[in-house]
């Protein structure tokens, strides 16, 4: 059992501590550790600056395999992961295979057991290969090695409301929640990017923000009914974040997520027509992102989750209208949200330890992760440098895909190590 001593880090953003990790668990933590426990202990150098957060959970990745590992695998994705500083991910399930029965969600729960960089949670296809029109095996799915909890069509809305009901109910046996797209389909047949002032200029076909804000006042008043929960993906708009707010305050088990992206990217961008700010839903306006920041610092927004989306380079570089839809995010979405978030004192430290970590999981239903920085707990834990000042450069990435919209654009803090159950599997901000 290895024992790792972390010197003087800011525990939550507080006073600098002393953090002692003795095999899987967190042995000690205060100022000046030392003495018996403490010797032979690799130490890490927090130099008195360096943050100390709970492991990051993402409830939103696309790890593409099986089925397109010319994208990304559980391998690659895995150690993106590790490289943000997350020591769990939700592997949605629009996979080839669908992950739409036991079978698939196990092979990929296994393929995270073996991949080590960090645990990989897969999320359970609501409706039989996401076409919408027959529920999946959500119990077989639950009841498997997988121990699935989130299910999603994700890039798919489930758009049929008796299906949507029957699903809700369903989950309710095991503690389930159904995380919804929304995304209502006629409303944005061929649409290429926000409904506004930018798209009638531009002449591409605009997603309007009521095609979301109408599946999620649905879905709200959905689970109000049948007493379920239900979780809104990649939430928007301010529109949205209105009616979240709604549900949460009827006391209804209503949570959303907001990506780093909608936190910070705005609509303008697609002016430039480069297809890497191409992206589902759409990037927004300068008022919604300011509304989804204020939502995420209030608590109206429970987490921030990637929805990392790589794509091979042919996917992307190519006109607007044929691109794919989607960004790579595991690697920067702690800078994005320090940038966002903390560099504007929208949170503190603690804060993001609650939105990116301890939320995410409780959502997921994932033990082990989520926990609070105190002794005995399990040591997942991330160490980052906020002083730190970087260029965004996709060619060193861990993940197989390249498709940032940050490429070149310089952004806060770095993670400097990450450690999961006890074992680092990044130091110094490389793989070990």
């Amino acid at each position: 059992m290895s024992k790792i001593l972390i010197r003087g880090a800011k525990v939550l953003g507080g006073e600098p501590q002393d953090v002692l990790i003795d095999g899987e668990t967190i042995a000690g933590i205060g100022a000046g550790l030392s003495g018996d426990g403490t010797e032979g202990a690799t130490v890490v150098d927090g130099e008195g600056r360096m943050v100390l957060l709970p492991g990051l959970v993402d409830l939103h990745t696309h790890l593409r395999e099986p089925g397109r590992e010319d994208s990304e695998t559980v391998l690659t994705g895995t150690r993106a992961a590790a490289i943000g500083g997350y020591t769990a991910v939700h592997a949605m399930a629009n996979t080839f295979p669908v992950a739409d029965t036991a079978g698939v969600v196990e092979q990929v729960w296994r393929l995270g057991k073996e991949s080590g960089y960090c645990d990989v949670q897969p999320v359970g296809a609501v409706t039989v290969g996401l076409e919408g029109k027959q529920l999946a095996e959500l119990g077989a799915m639950a009841d498997s090695a997988a121990r699935v909890r989130v299910f999603s069509d994700d890039g798919k809305c489930v758009d049929d409301a008796v299906i949507m009901r029957r699903a809700l109910e369903y989950v309710k046996a095991f503690d389930g929640v159904v995380a919804q797209h929304a995304q209502e389909p006629r409303l944005t047949e061929g649409a290429q990017m926000n409904e506004g002032a930018v798209s009638g200029e531009l002449g591409l076909t605009g997603w309007p923000a009521v095609a979301e804000e109408s599946i999620i006042a649905r879905d709200i008043l959905l689970a109000a009914h049948v007493g379920s929960r239900v979780h809104i993906c990649h939430l928007s708009t301010a529109g949205s974040v209105e009616l979240v707010r709604w549900a949460k305050s009827k006391g209804w088990d209503v949570t959303a997520e907001v990506t780093p992206h909608h936190l910070l990217l705005t609509d303008e961008l697609v002016r430039t027509y480069n297809p890497v700010y191409k992206v589902n839903p759409p990037l927004r306006t300068e008022a919604d992102v300011l509304a989804l920041r204020e939502a995420l610092a209030d608590g109206t927004i429970d987490c921030v989750a990637t929805d990392h989306a790589p794509h091979p380079h042919e996917d992307k570089d190519c006109e607007w209208a044929a691109a794919a839809m989607g960004m790579v995010g595991l690697e920067t979405a702690l800078s994005v949200v320090q940038h966002t978030m903390v560099d504007t004192g929208l949170l503190d430290w603690a804060g993001v330890a609650d939105r990116m970590s301890a939320r995410p999981a409780v959502i997921g239903r994932l033990a082990g992760h989520g926990r609070p920085l105190a002794e005995g707990e399990p040591a997942n834990l991330v160490l980052v440098d906020p002083a730190y000042r970087g260029v965004v450069n996709p060619a060193g990435f861990a993940s197989r895909s390249r498709n940032t919209p940050y490429e070149g654009r310089e952004l806060p803090g770095r993670v400097h190590a990450t450690f999961l159950r006890g074992q680092a599997t990044v130091m110094d901000g490389k793989l070990t």
